[in-house]
Order: structure tokens, then sequence, then C-alpha cells
């Protein structure tokens, strides 16, 4: 949904940039509140790019003289190829040859909207440090803006900015409205932003620090050390989710890390696993990390250590969702919990985190699960259909080995089928198990395929597999949802 006209985008700046027969046509009758950015390339048609779709300005190609006219109404362009309007938000990014001359203008549009942190100001409020995650274009650094102005503002925090390419308040000296009373420090270049963390915490005595985009592994561990000085940090990091920073090896610090842990023979046994197994390396950095999976719903993970714990151990994770309904009012909901462990359950350790390419899902055909019947007339793929009795509907409880958690709840929670977690292998109506894990698969998920629990093989850790199994799973789900 889109939120109310509270922005200040002061949109009219960034247009009189643009040379004025491609601004006439951007004028032209065009309702601009959905402009994303403007796109100049050497030799192609401008190009104009809203939230869901693309228009050209124009039949002419652009010119060089059209980029320099851009280039000579806008400010420096710094190391990292950014320029800016002062005082607006507003963002020109260049493309260059090999020679060094600009060939392409990416002209952003750059608003602070007002009352986006209200979805979330519960948690910022507690004092604990916030990692933001998401796709490009969600909201992160608008969620990060507003949140520093509320701090300031409306806490009486003392609260720095650190702020590498101006985005979250904008270029020029004096920052902009959007973010309060918030002090902000610049960056000279990309990579002396850890030096500005650490200068910032030892020079101003801030209690909270906010930073965009911490993607280097110099800037973990200043923001390592930030936090281990009692400093509430609120940051973005490049991924989408918790799996993709744990894949990654500069940011896996934010959230713990990982390492490999060679059990005993003894304790292997007892935890019917194998031998070696991946651990939780250290305290993560952030206390909390939320998910922007849209501009109005997240997921929420209240405590980082234990939902990396979980993850490792291949318990289901249980995030709370949140979605903006309408202007100041948020709804909250949550994937069902993971079952309690019985004694003796299986925790089962993830081996690793390398998935399969081909597009496809196997059936290994055993018995059915209680309240389901399949159709044994016919091998594995996408084919395979799977109905349930006509009785009452009840969640069909699946246990997962070696595939991803989170992105399993996402396109469980995506099409609303009746399907939840089970962490006890005793209590599972059906296995779920990746390709790549069918010959490590521990004693307990023999034993279980042995006593008619059948079991289901993904060839790869994709949202299209999993939304492909669950719609075989449940064939009359209707579009992306299921009536109850």
């Amino acid at each position: 949904m889109n939120h109310p006209d509270n922005s200040t985008g002061d949109l009219q700046l960034l247009i009189e940039v643009i040379p004025p027969h491609i601004r006439e046509k951007i004028e032209s009758g065009r309702d601009l509140t959905s402009l994303l950015e403007i796109v100049l390339d050497l030799g192609r048609r401008p190009e104009a790019r809203f939230v869901n779709k693309m228009e050209y300005l124009s039949n002419e190609q652009v010119t060089r003289d059209d980029i320099a006219y851009v280039v000579s109404h806008t400010g420096r362009f710094s190391e990292d190829n950014r320029a800016g309007i002062e005082r607006t938000l507003h963002r020109i990014s260049a493309m260059k040859s090999r020679t060094g001359s600009i060939i392409g203008l990416t002209c952003r549009v750059g608003r602070a909207v007002f009352g986006t942190v209200d979805i979330v100001r519960d948690v910022i409020e507690a004092g604990k440090s916030l990692l933001l995650v998401g796709p490009p274009g969600v909201g992160k650094t608008t969620l990060l803006r507003d949140a520093a102005r509320v701090l300031a503002d409306e806490l009486g925090k003392r609260v720095i900015i650190v702020d590498t390419s101006n985005e979250i308040g904008g270029d020029g000296d004096i920052p902009h409205p959007g973010v309060g009373r918030a002090r902000r420090m610049q960056v000279v270049a990309p990579d002396r932003q850890h030096a500005v963390m650490i200068e910032a915490v030892e020079n101003h005595m801030p209690e909270v620090i906010v930073i965009d985009e911490i993607g280097t592994e110099a800037e973990a561990g200043a923001a390592r050390t930030i936090a281990e000085r009692g400093v509430q940090l609120i940051a973005t990091a490049h991924g989408r989710t918790l799996e993709n920073l744990l894949q990654n090896p500069t940011l896996m610090d934010l959230v713990g890390g990982i390492r490999p842990v060679t059990l005993s023979d003894e304790e292997a046994r007892r935890r019917r696993t194998q031998k070696t197994v991946l651990e939780r390396k250290a305290p993560p950095t952030f206390n909390v990390m939320i998910e922007i999976q849209e501009r109005d719903r997240l997921a929420v993970y209240y405590n980082v250590a234990e939902v990396v714990d979980r993850f490792l151990r291949g318990i289901p994770l249980s995030p709370e969702i949140r979605t903006r309904v309408e202007p100041g009012r948020v709804k909250v909901s949550g994937i069902e919990p993971a079952e309690p462990h019985a004694s003796g359950a299986l925790k089962v350790k993830v081996s690793g985190f390398r998935t399969a390419r081909r597009p496809a899902f196997d059936q290994i055909p055993p018995a059915s699960p209680a309240g389901l019947t399949a159709s044994a007339d016919r091998p594995a793929g996408p084919d395979l259909k799977l109905t349930r009795k006509p009785r009452r509907r009840r969640n069909i409880r699946i246990f997962s080995y070696g595939v991803s958690r989170i992105m399993l709840e996402n396109v469980i929670a995506k099409l609303g089928v009746p399907a939840v977690f089970a962490s006890d292998i005793h209590r599972a109506d059906l296995i779920l198990i990746l390709k790549s894990q069918e010959k490590r698969r521990p004693g307990s998920i023999r034993e279980a395929e042995a006593g008619g629990t059948p079991i289901y093989m993904l060839k790869s850790n994709t949202a299209t597999q999993m939304e492909n199994f669950l719609r075989s799973l449940f064939p009359s789900a209707p579009g992306h949802e299921i009536n109850p």
C-alpha cells in the first residue's frame, strides 16, 4: 500500500537539473508520486522509472550535451561516482567509460517519509541494537532516516549518523530536515567508513549511531567495537535474510558467525547427527534483526543469538510478522511456533549452505502421512498430486533437513497453506530433504522412513521449487492464498 503524502521530496529541484527538452515530457501531466528515477544513457532514449512501470521521455537519443547539462547543475561527483543536490535527498550516480568520461546517469528521487518508523517504534525505543536487511528499494534507508529523527527529536537521545554516500542526511554541509536534530558525520571516501564509525564513538559521545550499508569486514569489526562500548547501533547490511548473512563470510560476524565443531562419537550418537556440525562462534553484534520483505511488511527476530542457534540446529524459526494495514495501524501476527523438543528429539545441524541448480523435486514413495493421500501411479515431479481426505483441515507438520527454513517459512506464509514445521521428527507428517543431503541423512530419518513417514526431496533451495512442492501438496490453493 502507499504511504500517506507526508514526504518531503523537493522533486522540482531534481527535475530542474534535467535538460529542458526532456524536462518538458516529465512535467506534462504525469503523476510523479511514484517516480523512482530518471535514467540518461548516452545513445539511448531517456527513461522515467516508476514503481510499477517504465516510460520513455523522448524519441531522441541522449547526447553528450544532455549529460553535460546535468553534470553542470549538480554537485561534485565523489570517489563513489555519486553527486547530489544541496539539502535534498536526491542522488545522481554516474557511469563512466574506460577513459573516465561520464556516459550514463541515474537520477534517483529521494524522499523523507515521516511515520515509517511507527511499525517498529517499540523495538527501536527498547534501546537494543537493530540490524535491517532486505532487497534494494524496500525502504531500508527511509526507515533509518525516520528512526534517527524519532530518537533525536522525540526521545532526546544523542544520535550520530555515519553518512557515507549522503543518502541518509542528504547532500551538502547542512543535513536534510528529515533527520531532525540528529548529527551527521560525512565520510570522505567509502573505504574510510569504518574509521569514521570509531571516530564518532571516541570523539562525540553518542548514545545511538545510525549506519547505512555495512558491507566490509572492517565495517563489521567496527560495528562490533561500537556495540561492545554500550552504544545502540541501528544499521543496514547487504542481504535479504538471516541465511544470506550466514552465507556471507564478510558479514556473518554481525550475527555471531559460524564455525565447524567436531563432536565425539558419543556426543554425535546422542544428538543423532554427523560428527562435524556448525555452531555460532561469538555473541552477535546486533540484538534484533528485521527482514523488510515489502515496504509495509517485515519480520522481526527479537533474539538474534537464539535465532542463529535454532537455525543451525535445524529448528524452525518463528519471526513476528508486522504489516502496516493503514496509516497508524499495524497488524502483528506470527508463523506458528515450533513444537517443543521431546526428550531425545533429533537436533539437526546444517552441514553446508550449497544449493543445487536443477529445477524439480522428487518423492521417495513410502506410505502416505495421516490426513493425506498420494497418487502412486506416477513418479515424483511437479505432476505429483496430493489431496486431502474430505474431513476437517489441519496443519501438515513438515520436518526439514538441509532446506532453507526462512525461505520455506516465507513461501508458506505467501501461499497461506496449512503447513507448520515439526521440530520432533517423530511428530512429522512428512520429511522434506535437500537432494544434496540425501546421502548424509542420519539414522533417525532412515528410521522414520522405514516407519512409513514419506520423504520428499527438493533438488534446489529456491522459492520457486518450494512453491511448486507446496502447490502439489495443497492443489486446492487458489492463487496465493487458501480459504480456511
